[in-house]
């Protein structure tokens, strides 16, 4: 997996995007997931939420709420925390972040450690680190465990391996554990059980995400959908949890209104099968549980967003995936085509500004400004007006606050061609000399089409439309009609 921090450019966004669409395979999973994830979503909000509008409203109050007084927020999660027993950690980036689970591996004597699922740790990749320092990180959860096997990263934030379908996670099974070649899903289950259990027996180091740490109660909630997450936070003498800042909320209260937005935003579902709120390290009159709790406290270039008046909305993400259920350029390329630990239109907003726009701006192409995505995000994140807003920075008009806006590889073509649209669009003269163009020409793009540069591209995976520049001959025509 490559570095999120790496620059990518147009050719290799371009070059993997052409071989995800030209992936059968890959688009029948895809629209297969997508259609269920988001006829599963419709179907509980319709029949089990009365007032879904007030509480994705409510929601967006409480991130908002929290983010606004953020620093203080902090400060008492982390007093509150101490005072439970838990050891916090502060990271300004992934390297500090990585350092720090290095050093607990190795005062502990320990070279292997089972991961409950975790977007953060795939963030500083955590396991290509420890790797190096010749520590096994062994993931848990399913999707993970099923991507881990092939050495591919996450294709979805909330499902990591949905790009498989059951026949070809059997074969990965068959190849990489020696097992049976199954199809049905609880066999597989119980492979992944079988292959899983005996790691851990005998584990010392757990590791897990974070959903919400309440910051007056000093406690981390957990979501998960198997019983792996549970197992790896509560099995282990020693539980590592790292957590973006962004993720610190005030109370219980806002936390569950949170989670009722979450779960069915992510699956359809009504609630998810484990909800693991953890208050302390085992206490001297209880019989399991770790008997050290670390938890990480990871910045990387969180602090730096917050603190942007316009693009700080973007932590307000809850990480329920729903955006890129509903997006209609990912569920036809998939996650792995935006090169990014993040994808989908969240992706878009948040990894040039963690991890740089000088190494992402090709990424900002990867989205129809449809709308969708701010239509459904469950905390309103207008994501869509942030994408347009970052494809600005990205072209040098912006108010350059992003990270790496100082290097960006701006396109000139791009920027240029941007330039003489603007000028024919502010002159009324020029734009009536324009769509008088079109209605004459226009129709010669679809014969000829396959010979313009650049339209060539665009007509590769496209219908040539059918256009209509007419707008004010029918409005001369239709002078004097009264509309009732």
């Amino acid at each position: 997996m490559s570095n999120s921090s790496q620059f990518h450019s147009s050719n290799e966004y371009e070059n993997i995007v052409n071989s995800k669409l030209n992936d059968a395979q890959l688009r029948q999973n895809l629209q297969s997931v997508m259609k269920t994830l988001k006829q599963n979503r419709k179907n509980t909000i319709a029949s089990r939420y009365t007032k879904w509008e007030e509480l994705r409203e409510l929601g967006r109050k409480v991130k908002q709420n929290a983010l606004s007084k953020l620093p203080s927020l902090l400060e008492k999660f982390e007093q509150n925390a101490i005072k439970n027993g838990f050891k916090i950690h502060w990271a300004r980036d992934s390297k500090e972040a990585n350092k720090i689970i290095l050093s607990l591996m190795q005062k502990n004597s320990s070279n292997v450690i089972l991961k409950g699922k975790s977007m953060a740790s795939e963030e500083i990749h955590l396991n290509a680190y420890l790797k190096e320092n010749n520590i096994n990180a062994l993931e848990t959860d399913l999707g993970e465990l099923i991507i881990q096997l092939i050495d591919e990263p996450p294709v979805h934030i909330v499902a990591p391996a949905i790009h498989k379908n059951r026949y070809e996670i059997g074969k990965i099974f068959k190849d990489k554990l020696n097992a049976k070649l199954e199809s049905e899903p609880e066999k597989l289950n119980g492979i992944a059980r079988e292959h899983l259990r005996k790691e851990f027996k005998s584990f010392k180091i757990g590791l897990s995400g974070v959903n919400f740490a309440i910051a007056n109660e000093g406690a981390i909630w957990l979501i998960e959908n198997e019983g792996n997450g549970r197992m790896s936070t509560t099995a282990c003498d020693i539980h590592i949890a790292i957590c973006g800042i962004e993720k610190v909320v005030e109370s219980f209260e806002d936390a569950s209104i949170l989670d009722l937005l979450l779960v069915p935003s992510a699956t359809g579902a009504n609630i998810s099968c484990y909800n693991n709120i953890i208050g302390s390290p085992r206490q001297s009159d209880e019989l399991d549980g770790p008997k050290e709790v670390h938890i990480i406290m990871l910045d990387n270039n969180r602090s730096r967003i917050l603190s942007d008046s316009h693009y700080y909305r973007s932590l307000s993400c809850i990480r329920c995936g729903t955006c890129l259920n509903h997006c209609p350029v990912y569920d036809k390329i998939g996650g792995h085509a935006y090169l990014s630990t993040y994808p989908g239109p969240i992706g878009e907003v948040i990894s040039p500004q963690i991890f740089g726009i000088d190494n992402y701006a090709p990424m900002l192409n990867l989205c129809s400004l449809c709308g969708r995505c701010s239509e459904v995000c469950p905390v309103k994140i207008p994501l869509a007006e942030l994408i347009r807003d970052l494809r600005s920075e990205k072209a040098g008009e912006g108010r350059g606050g992003i990270v790496g806006y100082s290097e960006v590889h701006r396109n000139k073509t791009e920027k240029n061609s941007f330039a003489v649209f603007a000028n024919i669009a502010t002159s009324g003269a020029k734009w009536r000399m324009l769509l008088w163009q079109v209605r004459i020409f226009g129709g010669m793009g679809k014969i000829f089409g396959n010979l313009i540069p650049g339209l060539n591209l665009w007509l590769k995976y496209r219908s040539y439309p059918k256009l209509d520049a007419s707008l004010h001959s029918r409005v001369k025509e239709l002078k004097g009609v009264i509309y009732e």
